[in-house]
């Protein structure tokens, strides 16, 4: 059996796999995270700017009606993109979970 371990390559440690030092320690905050956050304060803006239109139209004091749409467009789209983000995170997140070891 030790033949056919040294005639394959086995007993030889691949290359690359003996140092880890780019791999970041736990708890630090990756660029996915950041990118994240950023979004989410992003859509925290465009929903905020969405109320205020929607208020302005409720009570006769918007100046430019198509503003007003377009904040609501942008905070609909918005919305719907970090759905679609979570819902991709969340799938992936579940994936990793049935992964066998």
């Amino acid at each position: 059996m030790e033949n056919i371990k040294n005639d394959i390559g086995l007993t030889k440690p691949l290359s690359g796999t003996s140092s880890v030092s780019n791999v970041k320690a736990e708890g630090e905050k990756g660029e996915f995270s950041e990118i994240l956050k950023k979004s989410i304060d992003e859509l925290n803006l465009a929903q905020e700017s969405s109320d205020k239109a929607l208020a302005d139209m409720a009570t006769g004091q918007v100046k430019d009606l198509h503003q007003a749409a377009i904040a609501i467009g942008k905070a609909e789209t918005s919305m719907k993109l970090m759905l679609e983000v979570r819902n991709k995170a969340i799938s992936a997140y579940k994936e990793i979970l049935r992964t066998q070891i």
